[in-house]
């Protein structure tokens, strides 16, 4: 008896001990196919030389592929186990039909998806079971056509990660990095050449990774998608590892060339040179086609040469300027696709206009791809030099810039005579319509904390620009139309079509006046030299503006009340805070108010060496100096205001020269976009 017990404990743990050999050992590799190792169903077929077709170019086809053996996906402590897989692929569309619908590598608990659909589908889900978290099937999309639960179909090329449907988790356009660079380059997935695929999951760190790139290069360092995901909750106890494709009225021969998959460790890699090679014809239809279009091709370049040989130098100055920008992409935010940003907008549709400038209009857009809310300048450029400075300008001003209180730059895009830049949405709009209440969330109302942050995070964020960068940036249109405010109520200061690099050291070379009137310091009309003093100016006015609620130049009875000259008045006839804004009634902190009214006049100082610099800006508003205004005053209170008043009075503030600026006949005739048009 206690032999038998014995015997049966040393069976049972051989059987234990080989379940998880298994499940730390399990791995295979195929470079080509045969029936031994795999299984397929409806149009799926293993060709002579190897290749495993899952479909072929024809309309309404489905087509599986199967590991013959199950994988035992959950350990003993029932999480997901690590896993990865690499294969390669080849897609040959029907260049009539423009290909489609494209593949997906699955996990799933059986071999096959019966009832399935084709086309969006992917022959994996249908319309009933879409979404359905009973499924248990993981995939890893490999999408030729965007148009799921669209009502048109349009051009995909782009990865998704999936979970019990067609809905991806992550998703992202086809690219790779080029090891060693930041440049990341397109993979059409539909090119009919061999593309590499890496699908890995860490199931300690639950992360999954997904990399493509084309066949002759080796594995990116950076992945095209890292989600976090945690796979113990959809898939089973074992999991079967394959392929599925289907077709739709556009149609592709979808190709899996060499798979190798393991279990707790990286994929073992496959012997390209022994992969099956499957050739990419094209149709004598096609190949008409493009003949006709290589003729028509030629015969546009001849003609281009021509025009040139006419010496147009003006079109010669412009297209080389537009061409130049090509080369930025290295060392600024990633291009844009315009179908995507087409997409995300809407068709740029007047309905989603979030804003209008002098260069064109701000779109509100929503990515496809992954549902991110973005922000799009489209400039109008008419094919002009001044278009194509302001789109340049931006690029190299936001491209590199980095900080909590600038609106970032996501990427940028040219089509035809289109230029876009995108921007991360900011959702509470502009500063100055949060002002004066004419947005569509007019109903906010800023108080004064709110206000006192939103002036030290513009602050923050000029500081950045004039010392803490690499060269010094000259914004040149410092305004609050220009300060978006986030969804924490938190400055981001943007629109750098004007703005101006050079090196720390040096003196700007700006010559033209431009800016905003009411923000222009009295300088710049005269020399047109453009400098960090001219920014701090604007950011004086700024400063009046959020603490009194009134803009920089009103028109009160047909003539043009100056803010700064306000100010002045109310201090002349009563005392400084008779000027604050009448919506805080006394609602703000007096210590604070004083300060960002006296900065706010010694910033926009009509003599540019009174003015203090940014970073004496910051110690201010921080209290760690003392604004000399405020030095040794008396502590009694009607006695402390008149003091405050006087010493203002004695910045020379109240002299005719601001007045006389502002309303100058010279500088009252020239309109905003004038000053814009200046470089």
């Amino acid at each position: 008896m206690a032999l038998s017990s014995s015997l049966f404990l040393i069976l049972c743990f051989v059987i234990l001990f080989n379940s998880i050999s298994i499940s730390l050992s399990l791995e295979f590799v195929y470079n080509g196919f045969n029936t031994s190792n795999v299984t397929t169903d409806g149009s799926a077929s293993i060709e002579a030389r190897g290749a495993l077709r899952l479909t072929d170019k024809a309309p309404n086809r489905i087509g599986h592929a199967f590991h013959k053996d199950s994988i035992p996906m959950l350990n003993n402590t029932l999480n997901a186990s690590s896993f990865s897989t690499y294969f390669v692929f080849q897609i040959l569309p029907d260049y009539a039909s423009r290909g489609g619908f494209g593949f997906a590598f699955t996990l799933s608990p059986s071999p096959g998806f019966p009832g399935a659909e084709g086309d969006h589908y992917l022959g994996v889900f249908n319309s009933t079971n879409d979404m359905d978290p009973t499924n248990h099937i993981f995939l890893v999309e490999f999408d030729t056509v965007n148009g799921y639960n669209e009502k048109s179909d349009g051009d995909g090329n782009h990865v998704g990660i999936n979970v019990n449907g067609m809905k991806p988790l992550a998703s992202d356009a086809a690219t790779y990095s080029q090891n060693g660079t930041r440049a990341k380059e397109e993979i059409d997935l539909e090119s009919g050449e061999p593309i590499q695929a890496w699908i890995e999951y860490d199931g300690v760190k639950k992360l999954l990774n997904v990399t493509v790139a084309p066949v002759n290069s080796s594995k990116p360092i950076e992945s095209l998608l890292s989600e976090p995901i945690d796979l113990s909750k959809f898939v089973k106890d074992n999991m079967y590892a394959g392929f599925s494709a289907a077709t739709g009225k556009k149609y592709s021969s979808h190709y899996i060339l060499g798979w190798s998959f393991k279990l707790n460790g990286m994929a073992d890699p496959l012997s390209i040179d022994r992969l099956p090679f499957v050739p990419n014809l094209r149709s004598p239809t096609t190949s008409n086609a493009k003949l006709k279009t290589a003729l028509i091709a030629t015969f546009s370049v001849m003609i281009f040469l021509l025009v040139i040989a006419l010496g147009s130098i003006l079109v010669y100055r412009r297209v080389t300027k537009f061409e130049h920008l090509e080369d930025w992409e290295l060392e600024c935010p990633r291009r844009f696709r315009y179908r995507d940003l087409y997409k995300a907008t809407k068709g740029f549709k007047e309905s989603e206009i979030i804003g209008i400038g002098g260069f064109g209009s701000v779109f509100r857009g929503v990515l496809q791809t992954n549902g991110t809310e973005i922000a799009v300048k489209k400039i109008m450029s008419n094919n002009s030099l001044q278009g194509l400075r302001e789109f340049a300008a931006e690029i190299e001003s936001l491209g590199r810039l980095r900080h909590k209180n600038l609106v970032n730059l996501q990427g940028w895009c040219k089509h035809k005579t289109d230029l876009l830049l995108v921007y991360d949405y900011v959702p509470n709009g502009s500063l100055d319509s949060l002002l004066y209440n004419n947005s569509k969330n007019g109903n906010v109302f800023l108080n004064w904390e709110q206000r006192f942050n939103i002036i030290k995070g513009i602050a923050s964020g000029l500081l950045y620009l004039h010392e803490e960068w690499e060269q010094v940036v000259i914004h040149r249109d410092v305004k609050s139309s220009n300060v978006l405010i986030d969804a924490d109520m938190n400055a981001r200061l943007g629109d750098f079509g004007l703005a101006r690099l050079y090196d720390h050291g040096k003196n700007s070379h700006t010559t033209n006046v431009v800016g905003t009137i009411g923000y222009i310091a009295p300088e710049l009309t005269r020399t047109g030299k453009a400098s960090t003093s001219t920014d701090v100016f604007a950011f004086g006015i700024l400063l009046l503006e959020v603490a009194c609620g009134r803009a920089p130049v009103v028109c009160e009875a047909a003539r043009n009340v100056i803010l700064v000259d306000w100010v002045v008045e109310c201090m002349q006839v009563g005392n400084i805070y008779d000027a604050v804004d009448g919506r805080l009634g006394s609602n703000y902190v007096s210590e604070e108010m004083e300060i960002v009214l006296g900065l706010g006049l010694l910033c926009s100082h009509p003599k540019a060496e009174a003015r203090p610099n940014m970073r004496q800006v910051m110690r201010y508003l921080n209290r760690d100096e003392v604004l000399p205004i405020f030095d040794k005053l008396s502590s009694a209170g009607s006695r402390r205001v008149d003091e405050i008043t006087s010493r203002f009075l004695n910045l020379g503030l109240s002299d005719s020269f601001i007045t006389s600026f502002y309303n100058s006949s010279s500088v009252g005739r020239v309109s905003t976009s004038s000053f814009h048009s200046g470089r």
